[in-house]
């Protein structure tokens, strides 16, 4: 199942990482063994943040693309689920609405 990870990392934490010359060598690690589909960096609230794409085979995977976020950088990390247009063609929406209306 392919999902929508947001990883906030909060300013004063990262910046330690920063400032000691490991921030980027932290993130290269954590990505290397993640291997996201896509990712990207950017701030949501003010504050750092990676936008990534990873698909999942079962759930008991989310603390190992977790796990490495929350350790690392005392970060905040939210799953949710992403759907391309043909998946949300299959979802049968329209016989959904149908029979809930």
């Amino acid at each position: 199942m392919r999902m929508l990870m947001t990883v906030e990392l909060p300013t004063a934490h990262f910046n330690v990482a920063v400032k000691d010359g490991t921030a980027g060598r932290k993130l290269e690690r954590i990505l290397e063994q993640l291997r996201p589909e896509a990712v990207y960096f950017t701030e949501q609230d003010g504050r750092r943040s990676a936008i990534m794409i990873v698909n999942l085979e079962n759930p008991a995977q989310i603390p190992a693309l977790a796990e490495p976020w929350f350790l690392t950088f005392n970060a905040e990390v939210r799953f949710s689920i992403a759907m391309t247009p043909d998946e949300l063609r299959r979802s049968e929406l329209d016989a959904l609405g149908r029979e809930w209306s």
